[in-house]
């Protein structure tokens, strides 16, 4: 199974930790610390698989049309008026944690700007959400500028983007992956899509779901 860059380390760390009490559970003779140790290396252990699920990175086929940025369920389409984007439509997707959190470009494109906010970590789902850490990644694309928003939530800890300014990409190409994280907005030019291909509370794949058709 293929590991989703920047990961690895966290898998090898459970692991290790795991081995460790698990040896200690062997070498010690007191029963009480045997028994912490056993259940912690136990707990290490369930991590480890744990981790290597959240993280995974499996292969996809590309769509056509506008893809996906990312796996989980469609929560909002809405239409506004973005000071980078202008007129769009923005789709959401809120990511659970059995999701693959590996997100992905929606166009062929060249990364105009990759900006980090810090902020806090309140549940992606809310409103107030708009106050937590993000990844603003903005592209030139066939269609003009889109913006892609990756949102950490209430467990995730760190957006690790894998692209810079100046970047060019290809539909379907893995931008970052937030780390137990849980919403990204697509912002998608208003005059320049002949339709959205789903609907609110649709599951959805990064790269492998067509959201939406441009004009052509």
């Amino acid at each position: 199974m293929k590991i989703a860059k920047g990961s690895s380390s966290w898998i090898l760390a459970a692991f290790i930790a795991g081995l460790i009490f698990l040896f200690l559970t062997l070498i010690v003779s007191l029963p009480n610390v045997r028994f912490i140790s056993l259940f912690v290396a136990i707990v290490m252990f369930s991590k480890t698989i744990v981790f290597i699920i959240f993280f995974r990175d499996p292969d996809r086929t590309i769509a056509k049309g506008i893809v996906a940025s990312a796996d989980g369920k469609i929560r909002e389409i809405t239409n506004l008026k973005d000071d980078d984007v202008g007129d769009c439509i923005r789709i959401s997707t809120f990511m659970n944690l059995y999701n693959v959190h590996v997100n992905r470009l929606p166009l062929d494109g060249i990364v105009k700007s990759v900006t980090h906010i810090s902020g806090v970590h309140l549940p992606a789902f809310k409103k107030e959400s708009e106050k937590n850490e993000r990844v603003i990644t903005i592209v030139d694309t066939k269609i003009g500028t889109i913006k892609i928003i990756q949102i950490a939530g209430t467990l995730a800890r760190r957006i690790v983007p894998y692209i810079k300014k100046g970047d060019k990409l290809k539909k379907g190409d893995k931008i970052g992956i937030i780390r137990f994280g849980s919403r990204v907005d697509v912002y998608l030019p208003a005059k320049k899509i002949k339709n959205i291909n789903v609907k609110i509370a649709d599951m959805v794949k990064a790269g492998e779901t067509s959201i939406g058709k441009n004009n052509d």
